[in-house]
């Protein structure tokens, strides 16, 4: 079974952060797409409330286009609130304990 988030719609919202561009409430939870170095890992991985849920190597249709620059910002003090518990995973792999550490794709 696919998992659930692929059939939300969520609202995104732009984070000012290029590698955890967007951010969105879906259901009462924090989502946050982190933008990975594709194509030498997945495009997209998706954080719920800080963890890690999956990757994808494309946008589900039901998430529309994150990266649309005409996305709503989030407010300074708002987007600092949800990129805090991942902010230490902009590496591919860091939130399972082995960050990416090739110079050309995490460098």
């Amino acid at each position: 079974m696919p998992p659930q988030e692929l059939l939300a719609r969520p609202q995104w919202r732009r984070t000012g952060d290029t590698r955890f561009p967007v951010a969105a409430t879906v259901d009462g939870r924090s989502w946050v797409l982190r933008l990975n170095s594709f194509p030498d890992h997945p495009l997209w991985t998706l954080f719920v409330d800080g963890a890690a849920r999956f990757d994808t190597d494309g946008t589900p249709s039901t998430w529309g286009q994150p990266l649309d620059n005409t996305a709503p910002p989030l407010d300074t003090a708002t987007a600092a609130e949800v990129l805090a518990p991942i902010r230490n995973f902009a590496a591919y792999g860091s939130e399972a304990g082995d960050p990416c550490d090739n110079m050309f794709c995490c460098g």
